[in-house]
């Protein structure tokens, strides 16, 4: 069993969430809603939502907790060649423009649609309006890759203090994706910021560099990250 939270009903603490012998690993509450000031409160301590059409709202925290070091982001050869590319690109006939916060929500749109893997339907209409909500209060941000003027590829999160969740990404083009995320960490990384919460352990998470560590290693990094100065100024940087 798990609590059911009313609209005023606080977190319960994350080591209650369920366990793989329950059957449902990080499960920690149900309920509640997906305003600014829950989703907040619910990054703040280290907890996402997660669930499907159809399903009330899900609490998870999970663990270990899969996460992306900005330090260690791997870019593969072939990554590197088209970054090169893009960046050539960005100086001369800017066919290819990387841009911040300048379609949030058509980011979104598009991380929700359908895929061949099945992945990105639970971006449900009313996850879609909670983060909209806190793009707008300036918590939540988009990394967008263009390529003659249409929106190609992206990525967005949550960034409290000099933490950031990354929440997903998308690709319309080959590797539209990766070029977003990794405009995105370096970024991050000048600007402070050492860990990108990726939730839930995957192959593909992994092959970019992201690996398991303990709940309670995250939230002991958590803790101090999101106490810092938010950062201020979102624009990308030219990759060094």
């Amino acid at each position: 069993m798990i609590p059911w939270l009313e609209s005023t009903t606080p977190f319960p603490d994350v080591s209650t969430a369920l366990t793989e012998r329950d059957g449902a690993a990080g499960l920690l509450a149900a309920g509640g809603d997906l305003s600014p000031r829950r989703l907040l409160e619910a990054y703040r301590n280290g907890i996402f939502p997660w669930f499907s059409d159809g399903q009330p709202v899900l609490w998870w925290s999970t663990d270990p907790r899969m996460v992306l070091y900005t330090e260690r982001f791997a870019v593969s050869h072939s990554l590197k060649k088209t970054l090169k590319k893009v960046q050539k690109s960005m100086q001369g006939d800017g066919r290819w423009q990387i841009r911040f916060d300048t379609a949030f929500e058509q980011v979104m749109r598009a991380c929700a649609a359908p895929r061949k893997d099945g992945a990105g339907t639970w971006i449900s209409t009313d996850i879609l309006r909670g983060y909209c909500a806190l793009h707008r209060q300036g918590h939540a941000h988009s990394s967008e890759v263009w390529l003659d003027g249409e929106l190609v590829g992206g990525a967005y999160g949550v960034c409290i203090g000099r933490m950031f969740y990354g929440e997903s990404m998308f690709a319309r083009v080959s590797d539209a994706s990766k070029i977003a995320l990794a405009y995105l960490v370096h970024f991050l990384r000048c600007n402070g910021v050492e860990m990108i919460d990726c939730q839930q352990e995957t192959s593909h998470l992994a092959s970019l560099g992201a690996v398991p560590i303990s709940r309670k290693d995250f939230l002991s990094h958590l803790r101090t990250a999101i106490e810092k100065e938010p950062i201020t100024n979102w624009q990308p940087l030219a990759l060094s």
